[in-house]
């Protein structure tokens, strides 16, 4: 199981299992925010621990995410989708940064064109640490 914190510590996440990649996406939000993505779904392995009115959303207009950061430190936690899927279930995604450093170092690294042309870009090979350390 995979943990992060933000740093006050007043919001948490949980991610069951080992996730195929860590996203790094450049579109203008992320690259702001400086987050690595682990992608689950809410209450499926994926679960934030936040007591009420620790931490709020940041919708952009016309965006489908809610981006959350925590209330007391400023640290961006996790994203949820702003609607379940035609599933049900709400995409989610953690900030692996917010991890200690050597539980998320060899995850490999996805890059992702959230900019132009919202697809992975080519591996490269590099995993979490080759771009965190």
């Amino acid at each position: 199981m995979l943990e992060g914190s933000c740093h006050c510590g007043a919001v948490r996440w949980t991610y069951e299992g080992q996730p195929g990649a860590a996203t790094a996406c450049n579109c203008t939000a992320c690259q702001r925010y400086g987050t690595l993505w682990i992608y689950g779904y809410e209450n499926e392995g994926v679960v934030v621990h936040a007591m009420p009115r620790t931490h709020r959303g940041y919708e952009r207009p016309g965006g489908d995410l809610s981006f959350h950061f925590c209330l007391t430190c400023g640290c961006v936690t996790h994203w949820r989708g702003r609607k379940p899927g035609a599933d049900g279930r709400r995409r989610i995604a953690v900030n692996v940064r917010l991890s200690e450093p050597e539980t998320v170092a060899a995850i490999p690294l996805q890059r992702f064109d959230g900019l132009t042309t919202f697809d992975d870009l080519p591996p490269d090979g590099k995993c979490v640490a080759d771009i965190w350390f």
